[in-house]
Formats: structure tokens, sequence, C-alpha cells
């Protein structure tokens, strides 16, 4: 027997819309936003040669999809750029070869980005030193619990250029007791550089095979929004620039103790009711803390930007984060096998990021105004039940 349908049968309503007024008095503003930055000449580089120098410190998958970007955008521009983009490589022996030789020929980082062709220009470097001789522009992606070594070796004198820039794609905060900084800070107090932050939605293997979305990044100036929007804006990579180091940094960070908290919500099987509530509870939570401790931030930069609403969302959904606390959530196991077993060899940053942020508002006496926060670390660090994650919210 076919089934019915049990709805109450409507009167047709259609009508003919053709003789309604509906016009309306109400302006709509032009666009305050180009839908790509427009080309312009660029601030002079310190270089005999008239062209800036890039490099990437880094070679994970977010690291090679920022090295791919800004190694097509070298060689389009190479009346402005040198066209070698260096990348460092911490050298592995693989099937018997270096890493940096197989990446150098195959022009593939197999390990962490399979079938994505790099382009021809962009060289795998295994000496940090190397890799940033005369270079003017500075960009690290390294996981953070390596970034203080890195700096160690760039702060000798002589390594880097004097008028070297860099800017941060690394997601995390440094937290000495009371005192909190973000990597951008850290690197420009460490190496002397100006420091821009970089940040969006942006999942590393979707960047790299070319699929639209757009990134943020947070400038101390003019001159570096032109430089960095000139390194990395692509037809499918848009770049917006903001004067909000702060807000690009802590929005990066932040987000991934949120997307633990998502993917505990996943693995508990719950619903998409509760998972909307933990992100708009989280959410919430990083622009107050971002507010409160970090002057001169912008609200708007979480919820007008790419570094804040759209990067909660996508990091909520489709992180390694969130996918890494569902598997805690389901089978219990410590975060550290389960960053083993699930990452090929890449570093979970929420849980270290949330164990930090615990540290802070602890020594601030602060961490009742943050409960969110606050249970994703209990549930990481002193084994609070998952399904505690939202009593007292």
């Amino acid at each position: 027997m076919s089934a019915q349908s049990t709805a109450p049968s409507t009167p047709d309503v259609a009508r003919d819309f053709s003789d309604l007024e509906i016009s309306s008095t109400v302006t709509t503003p032009a666009a305050t936003r180009p839908s790509s930055p427009i080309p312009a000449a660029l601030p002079p580089s310190p270089l005999a040669s008239g062209k800036h120098k890039i490099c990437v410190i880094g070679s994970g998958s977010w690291g090679t999809a920022l090295a791919k970007i800004a190694a097509e955008n070298a060689w389009k521009r190479n009346d402005e750029f040198h066209s070698e983009v260096r990348m460092w490589v911490r050298e592995k022996i693989v099937n018997g070869k270096p890493l940096t030789h197989i990446i150098n020929r195959t022009h593939l980082n197999s390990r962490y980005l399979p079938d994505i062709k790099l382009p021809k220009n962009l060289v795998a470097t295994p000496h940090l030193k190397d890799v940033v001789k005369d270079a003017t522009l500075i960009v690290f992606v390294v996981p953070h619990q390596f970034l203080h070594t890195v700096l160690g070796e760039l702060s000798k004198p002589g390594v880097l250029h004097p008028q070297a820039r860099a800017i941060s794609a690394i997601k995390g905060v440094e937290v000495n007791g009371t005192d909190i900084e973000t990597f951008a800070s850290l690197i420009e107090g460490r190496v002397g550089t100006p420091c821009s932050a970089l940040s969006g939605a942006n999942i590393a293997l979707e960047v790299a095979m070319g699929q639209f979305c757009e990134t943020t990044i947070g400038c101390p100036t003019h001159t570096d929004s032109l430089l960095w929007s000139a390194v990395f804006h692509a037809p499918t990579f848009r770049v917006n620039a903001v004067e909000d180091v702060n807000g690009v940094s802590l929005g990066g960070a932040l987000k991934n103790i949120v997307a633990l908290a998502a993917g505990f919500v996943d693995g508990l099987g719950l619903g998409g009711n509760t998972k909307a509530a933990i992100l708009r509870i989280g959410l919430s939570e990083m622009i107050e803390f971002c507010m409160e401790f970090f002057a001169g931030s912008q609200r708007e930069t979480f919820s007008n930007e790419s570094a804040g609403i759209a990067d909660l969302i996508t990091t909520c959904y489709g992180g390694r984060n969130r996918k890494c606390a569902e598997e805690f959530a389901k089978t219990g196991q410590p975060f550290d096998v389960i960053e083993k077993k699930l990452l090929n060899g890449q570093k979970l940053q929420g849980t270290a990021t949330a164990e930090e942020v615990h540290n802070f508002l602890r020594a601030r006496k602060r961490t009742h105004a943050y409960p969110l926060f606050e249970k994703v670390y209990q549930i990481s660090y002193e084994g609070l039940p998952p399904k505690a994650l939202v009593q007292g919210l």
C-alpha cells in the first residue's frame, strides 16, 4: 500500500505579485571591501636586487600549503619578488633518501600533502640559516612546541636581515604566570622583526587543492598589509588585512579550545542544537578573553573576518582538534595516543592551548569567568567525564 500524506489540504493561495508595491526607501550602502586587493606597487625592498625575498619556516600541511601560494605568487610577480622561495624542512631519511631531496625532485610533500603538486621554484632546505639568508619576508608556521628552538637560532647575530619582516601562522599563546602573549608578539620580541599574523577558515588540504576560501592578516602597519597581501592573495585564497594583530592571533588560538568542546559533543552523539550552543558560548568567551587581556583588540575581527566566526565554524566541523576530541570522548584513550594514531606526525594544538589558557586564568583568578574553556581543560587533563561538558554553562 502506498503511503498517503496526512497533511491537511490548503486552499490555492497562488497570487500575482506584479501589482504589489514592493519599492523600498532603504538605500544599500556601497561595499566597503573590494572583492580582491587591488594590485599596487610594493614598498621598496632593502635588498640590492630591489626585490623582496620570501622564505617559509615549516613544512607541515599548513606550512606547505602557504609555501605553495607564496611561491606561485613570487613566480608571477618576479619583477618584485625573487622567484625562489625556500621552505625549511627538518631532514629525515625516507626510503634511504633525504626528505628534502625527495621533495625537490618530485615536487611533492607526500608525508603531509600527498598528490598536491608543488611549484618548482619552492625549494626544500634542511638548514635554517640557509632558509632565512637574505630573506626579507619570513613566514613562521612551525608547531609552537618548536618555536623557541627556532627563535634561538634566528636571534644569533647576523642570521636575519636587519630589515626583515615576519608573519606568524602559528596557533597558540605563550603564558608565563600572569603574563600572556601571542606568538606574533613573541617572535617580534625575540628577533626584532615587525610581525603580522595570518589566520582564517583554512583547512590546509583544501587550500592546497585550490578550493576557494578567505583568510585574515592582522598587520601592525599599512606597509606590512601591502607586502603580505601580495605574498598570499590569490584567486582562490582571498586575503583581507586588518590592523588587529592580537585579534587575528587570538582567534586562531582560542578556536582550537572550542573545537575540542565540539569534538566532545560529536563523540557523545549529541545533536546540532548542543553543538550550536557550544559554538555560541565559545565565540563569546573568545571575544571576552581578547577584550579583557589584549588592549586595542577589535570585536569586529571575530564577527566580520575569516579569522573569527568563519574559522571557528570550519574548525569545529572539520579540523584535527575536533577529530581527536571526538575520538577521546568515544574511546577514553589519552590525547597523546590519539595524536599518534590519527595525525600522521602532526601536533594537536587545542590541548596545549587549553592548558596555557587555564594556567593564565588561574594565575589571574579568572577561571570562573570562562566556564567553557575551564571545562575543556578539566576534561582534557583532570579526568572530568566529557558528558559533564554542558553542566554549569
